[in-house]
């Protein structure tokens, strides 16, 4: 039975940003699902390429994301602390500071990226941290979308549901890369996927997409007989040969060092969980020295630069869900495929 994505399987492909580009989500659709190109970290040129070759690449449904964040005001002495922070690592890594980058590494939803949307016309937009304005969101909903964004909670799922979302990923705290909280920083509100998924169902009438730690067939199917609509998996495509995921994320994920992530603040200023490294460890991993998201990242470029040329992990964001050790190393057909074998006939 067709998804209400418009897709034949009631698969999404998470998108993540900084281990993928259109061929991911080109691969996904064409197997199926709904493969997701994540936009935030892209210029409004580097969006319009991509999204040139994603709708070249594929005729079947496929969906685009932006971040919704509040920009930080600038913060010279925050990121000077942080840093002072990092100064014994940078000095380990022979890091010179002067190399670290100034301004905001990833935007939020603006009217160039409404434009490329009526442009391009995508089947779906999803969003992070909550819903643009009013009037960027009717823009993006006249191109005949369909807008869905992630809820930690079920205050934020009502939130999104009375501000306009046609569905809702209920985001459990298993899940790899950034939490989608925007209503509370409190991270004891949030739940696991197994908690958050009925009780979300229960409160909204719109579709649920379960997220977080589902990696395998048996996952999916799990999620479905909570209650959710479709699902949403982002970790389990990391080892596909159609991501961008570099070799040394590859090679964590293919050891016994996927099995232990945490949520950390160290990497970008905003919880995201990944495999645990010497960076988290050293600094804690809610450093209270990391400025505002997403000024914690400039420090962190030349460091993690420096590190993965001598081929290590330690100053990396190896972003990554509980079911990280559960990867495959194969196609994004055949991943979209096997996952495919949970869904409900």
């Amino acid at each position: 039975m067709p998804c209400f994505t418009g897709t034949h399987l009631p698969l999404i492909q998470a998108p993540m940003a900084g281990v993928q580009d259109w061929r991911l989500a080109a691969a996904v659709s064409e197997a199926g699902g709904l493969g997701s190109l994540p936009a935030g970290m892209l210029s409004a040129a580097q969006l319009e390429e991509q999204l040139g070759a994603l709708a070249q690449a594929t005729r079947r449904p496929w969906g685009v994301n932006f971040f919704c964040h509040s920009a930080p005001d600038n913060d010279p002495q925050g990121e000077a602390r942080w840093a002072s922070a990092l100064g014994p690592l940078y000095q380990t890594y022979d890091v010179n500071p002067a190399d670290i980058p100034t301004g905001p590494s990833r935007k939020p939803f603006d009217a160039d990226a409404a434009s490329l949307i009526e442009q391009f016309r995508p089947a779906v937009v999803s969003f992070h941290y909550g819903l643009p304005a009013e009037g960027l969101l009717e823009q993006v909903k006249a191109c005949g979308a369909q807008v869905i964004s992630s809820a930690t909670t079920v205050e934020e799922a009502l939130w999104l549901q009375h501000h306009g979302a046609d569905a809702i990923i209920a985001q459990g705290l298993e899940a790899g890369g950034h939490r989608g909280h925007f209503l509370s920083d409190d991270l004891t509100r949030q739940q696991g996927t197994l908690a958050l998924v009925p009780q979300v169902r229960e409160a909204v009438t719109v579709p649920v997409i379960a997220a977080g730690g589902i990696a395998t067939p048996q996952g999916v199917s799990a999620a479905f007989s909570l209650g959710a609509d479709a699902v949403q998996v982002g970790t389990a495509y990391l080892l596909c040969p159609e991501a961008t995921t570099k070799p040394v994320h590859r090679a964590w994920l293919q050891s016994d060092r996927a099995r232990h992530t945490a949520l950390t603040t160290a990497f970008s200023g905003r919880p995201a969980r990944g495999m645990v490294n010497r960076l988290m460890e050293e600094l804690g991993h809610f450093p209270p020295q990391a400025p505002a998201f997403p000024l914690a990242g400039n420090a962190i470029g030349p460091l993690r630069a420096a590190t993965e040329a001598a081929g290590s992990g330690d100053c990396s964001p190896l972003w990554a869900g509980q079911s990280a050790s559960l990867c495959r190393e194969e196609s994004a057909a055949v991943i979209t495929r096997w996952l495919a074998n949970g869904c409900p006939t």
